[in-house]
């Protein structure tokens, strides 16, 4: 039996430093049909990352050039530097019962929300404490310590949406958070409403 059903968008936010990123690179070793979405970003390439990887880096006339195209799902402004998720990318396969992962701030959350709320399983990671976050953030040694003294600044700000989303985690160990969020996509994937061939399975049994 051919059980289809429609992708779902799950959308992992957070504080810089309380390592969304690495949970989803996580993720995506454990777990069949789902695509990370790649961003697109004015931002400088890190050292540790790979253009078409983890972002694709483009000038500010080529984000505003994409955007007035209407390229993008969602777009937003996170610490002076553009961020746009590809529209055409998600859409795709979603439709084909794909899993779509997001790796973006509350910003593109909301945005997201608005384009299809009933696609959307949304969960905020949060740091164990403000300390250990900062530590986070100086671990990386790819920001100066001005970046991230700003980041920690906005941290508050950022966490301040947590409510917003439907599942709320600590990521106290990766392994652990990461299987908390594994989980969750296990289940929402069985909701009744995303998969499509239920209603007419159960029509034949009640025949």
């Amino acid at each position: 039996m051919k059980k289809n059903r429609k992708g779902l968008m799950l959308v992992l936010s957070s504080p810089s430093g309380a390592g969304k990123t690495s949970i989803c690179k996580e993720i995506l070793k454990k777990i069949k049909e789902l695509k990370l979405s790649i961003s697109y970003t004015t931002r400088p390439k890190r050292k540790s990352e790979v253009d078409g990887m983890d972002y694709f880096f483009i000038s500010k006339k080529k984000f505003k050039e994409l955007q007035a195209k209407d390229f993008f799902i969602e777009n937003a402004k996170v610490f002076d530097h553009l961020y746009g998720t590809p529209k055409n990318f998600v859409e795709k396969n979603l439709l084909k019962g794909v899993d779509v992962l997001f790796d973006i701030d509350w910003q593109g959350a909301q945005k997201l929300s608005n384009f299809s709320k009933t696609d959307i399983v949304s969960v905020f990671i949060l740091p164990p404490s403000n300390m250990i976050l900062k530590e986070r953030l100086k671990k990386r040694n790819e920001d100066s310590l001005e970046i991230v003294n700003k980041r920690m600044s906005k941290a508050k700000s950022e966490i301040s949406h947590w409510i917003e989303y439907d599942y709320v985690l600590i990521n106290e160990d990766l392994v652990t958070c990461t299987n908390e969020v594994v989980t969750i996509l296990k289940a929402e994937r069985k909701k009744r409403d995303r998969q499509k061939f239920i209603f007419n399975f159960v029509e034949k049994l009640l025949d």
